[in-house]
């Protein structure tokens, strides 16, 4: 590799608004915060919700139930 070209990496720490503290490592200098992380967001803690918007699933299963 060369010398000299690659910026500098040091570990840093990412805090969560719910609290969760990362530490990483990172080309920035200092850390940093975020909104979601894998502590707090829905779809990794289960609380997500698949929506159904107007039945299109159902729509969907019953013009083609004749083609299984």
């Amino acid at each position: 590799m060369k010398e000299g070209i690659h910026p500098v990496v040091a570990p840093i720490s990412v805090e969560c608004m719910c609290g969760n503290v990362i530490e990483t490592i990172s080309t920035k200098v200092e850390g940093f915060k975020v909104e979601v992380c894998s502590q707090c967001h829905p779809l990794y803690t289960g609380q997500a919700k698949n929506m159904d918007s107007a039945g299109r699933v159902e729509r969907f299963r019953k013009k083609y139930a004749a083609a299984q």
